[in-house]
Parts: structure tokens; C-alpha cells; sequence
């Protein structure tokens, strides 16, 4: 979690219990609370956000999907080689 270890985040947890008086730990214990939620709300913002663009990149990907086969049917049409008639040469006798 942000880089720190398991036991790191208990000795951060356990100084902050030895500074932070024992009147303040029902304050410490409200900002928290409201720090987590905080966070959590702007998680499902992020997540709805992503899910929309996701919806609407799968609504646009069909019409992307006929307009490249259609580029490459067009293409197809123009890059195909026209036979050539060969010339014949006429002998003189």
C-alpha cells in the first residue's frame, strides 16, 4: 500500500497512537472515517466514468468495424492488377 510494508504501517500506527492524546483519538477517529469515505466516493466516480467511456467505446466499435471493411473493400476494388493484352508482332514474310 503506497509502497509501505506491513510492518512499517504498524510501527506508523502505533507512534501516531503514542503521540495523538487519548482525548483526540474520537476526532482522529472521525477524520479518518471521513478520509476513507471521501476516497472511496471519488473510487466509484472513477469507476462509473471508465464504465461509460467503455460503453461507448463498444457503441462506436461496430460502426469503426464497417468502416474499415468497407475502406478495404474500396481499396481492395482500385489495388487489383488489370490484365494486360499482349501485344503480338506481326511477322513480315
Amino acid at each position: 500500500m503506497f509502497g509501505v510494508s506491513g510492518a512499517e504501517f504498524l510501527v506508523i500506527v502505533l507512534v501516531a497512537i503514542l503521540v495523538v492524546p487519548v482525548k483526540y483519538w474520537p476526532d482522529v477517529a472521525r477524520f479518518l472515517a471521513r478520509i476513507v469515505k471521501y476516497i472511496r466516493q471519488m473510487i466509484w466516480k472513477i469507476t462509473d466514468a471508465s464504465e461509460q467511456i467503455r460503453n461507448q467505446i463498444d457503441l462506436e466499435k461496430p460502426i469503426d468495424e464497417i468502416i474499415h471493411k468497407t475502406t478495404r473493400d474500396v481499396l481492395d476494388d482500385f489495388s487489383e492488377q488489370i490484365p494486360r493484352k499482349r501485344a503480338t508482332k506481326k511477322v513480315k514474310k
